[in-house]
């Protein structure tokens, strides 16, 4: 061993100073650390494996729903196309028999076209908006004109000029209407 210069033992580089417990009670709690460290580093690999996992999920579902709304952008006109087939050939049957038919039978065949355009529209979610008699709302109407009335209340509606049109809530066109104000 070497000595320093204050007189005192010195161990040299390559030993080291090992620490021992100096009694059985901190062998015990050593022992105690040491098992729940154990149970520590398998719980964290553990929580580990489940993240890994969880991103890959997540990651999945990411990807599948791209997809999906790849397909709806692709073929989301595919069921509205195939609606309208039927009022185009209404139409084109119309054109091919208009030289030889009667102005009765031109009327009941754009009536039958138009309410095969109506049940399309329907079956897509499309309803049309006829405020009547409903109070004027400007998120849902346009107001083309204010008239006056002793019938109605004022600021409501009292002629659609043009009807308006939602698709399953959100508004495509707003209805244009006159309005009613106090005569």
């Amino acid at each position: 061993m070497n000595t320093d210069e204050a007189g005192g033992d010195r161990q040299s580089a390559g030993e080291q100073t090992a620490v021992l417990p100096e009694t059985a009670s901190q062998l015990v709690e050593l022992e105690r650390l040491q098992l729940a460290l154990g149970e520590a580093e398998e719980r964290a690999k553990n929580h580990w494996g489940q993240y890994l996992r969880a991103v890959a999920d997540l990651d999945n579902v990411r990807k599948r729903a791209q997809k999906d709304i790849e397909a709806a952008n692709r073929y989301g006109l595919e069921k509205f196309a195939a609606e309208l087939l039927p009022v185009r050939d209404s139409l084109e049957l119309a054109v091919q028999n208009a030289e030889k038919a009667d102005i009765r039978s031109l009327k009941q065949g754009q009536d039958a076209t138009l309410q095969l355009l109506v049940k399309a529209l329907e079956k897509i979610g499309i309803v049309t908006i006829n405020p009547v008699g409903e109070p004027f709302d400007p998120a849902r109407h346009e107001a083309m004109l204010a008239q006056p009335s002793n019938t109605a209340e004022p600021n409501s509606v009292l002629q659609v000029v043009q009807p308006g049109y939602e698709i399953n809530g959100r508004l495509l066109r707003p209805a244009r209407v006159i309005v009613a104000k106090a005569p």
